[in-house]
């Protein structure tokens, strides 16, 4: 009987200790990152591409079920300081990093164009259907404050026809850091010698007046719900809510609209530029047909990632956006990346070790 028992044990004992094993290699297998093992990216920035990365992220996952990728729509700017904080993987920004925010962020980067969008300013003029025309004198003087009624003469003498209010506008403006703030700023500096000396460009700023709202899903719902007011938002933003938007004058004299052919006009000669630094900036390009305030919105990639899977998860995607991705964007009215900027990308997707 002592002997039987022995025997039941000393086998219930190996079962068990067969059973630890395996379950401390599946353990050790799904904690490593590998192929069979899940993993997840973490990453936060800009709100400008969020409905086309939000796509992306959902459509790579379907074909890459083990890879989640969690993305913070909360701005540029608090994207760039959660990367330097070092709580996500990667960041994403519309405004590119100069070498002095590369220095302050202490950490060897890839800046990685992805798609190519537009700034709009859209606006709440109940009663006034038809698209309005503003110049570039006329969107500074409202966001300085000193065009202050949507009746202004200023306003009025390229709106013949239209029944302008004699209301007050209210500015409406972004609350956070905001790469999509970096892009108006940055064409308000280009066209108003006034608004650069006493605003200047940057993703935050101090408004001369106006109301904010937290990224373009903010400031669109401010405009939506305050009648006489004027923001800007990305594109899609303005489409996706029903919004009206204006036409912009360009460089050429054009009052043009944003669209993806208009957009892609903007960057047309941004590709060679782009050979020997992708930070461009491509508001008030020349161009008859070109729609003035654009640009390309940026991934920023640690040059370094020790976490092999993770590296190889955020190379395939990668490679996955330049080719796949890329035929996604303009169902969202974003605009692909020329084919050489494409070619940039892939020798840079090399730079990550």
């Amino acid at each position: 009987m002592k002997i039987r028992l022995r025997g039941t044990i000393a086998a219930l004992v190996v079962t068990l200790a067969l059973v630890g094993l395996f379950a401390a290699c599946s353990q050790q297998e799904s904690g490593s990152g590998s192929a069979s093992g899940a993993i997840t990216l973490n990453a936060a920035g800009a709100t400008f591409p969020y409905p086309i990365y939000s796509k992306w992220f959902s459509e790579y996952q379907k074909i890459h079920p083990n890879i989640a990728i969690n993305y913070q729509s909360i701005g540029s700017g608090g994207g760039i300081r959660q990367l330097h904080a070092g709580t996500v993987d990667f960041g994403a920004s519309d405004m590119p990093l100069k070498d002095d925010m590369l220095k302050q962020l202490n950490l060897q980067i890839v800046q990685f164009p992805t798609v190519l969008g537009a700034v709009v300013p859209s606006y709440n003029i109940p009663g006034v259907e038809v698209p309005l025309k503003f110049t570039a004198a006329s969107l500074a003087g409202i966001y300085l404050g000193k065009i202050t009624k949507w009746n202004a003469p200023e306003i009025r003498k390229n709106n013949p026809g239209v029944e302008l209010p004699a209301k007050d506008i209210t500015v409406v403006h972004r609350s956070d850091g905001s790469g999509t703030t970096f892009v108006w700023t940055d064409y308000l500096s280009k066209v108003s010698p006034e608004w650069k000396s006493k605003v200047g460009s940057n993703t935050s700023v101090q408004w001369p007046v106006g109301l904010g709202g937290k990224g373009n899903e903010g400031v669109a719902g401010v405009v939506k719900q305050t009648p006489y007011s004027i923001g800007y938002v990305e594109l899609i933003y303005a489409l996706q809510n029903k919004m009206s938007y204006g036409l912009v004058q360009n460089s050429s004299g054009n009052f043009v609209k944003a669209s993806l052919e208009t957009a892609k006009e903007a960057a047309a000669d941004a590709a060679g530029e782009m050979q020997n630094d992708v930070r461009v900036s491509i508001t008030d390009p020349p161009g008859k047909d070109a729609y003035p305030i654009c640009s390309f919105t940026y991934l920023l990639i640690p040059v370094h990632i020790a976490d092999a899977a993770k590296r190889d998860a955020i190379k395939d995607f990668l490679h996955w956006m330049l080719t796949d991705g890329q035929g996604m964007v303009e169902s969202l009215d974003y605009g692909q990346l020329p084919d050489l900027v494409k070619q940039i990308n892939t020798e840079h997707i090399s730079q990550i070790s």
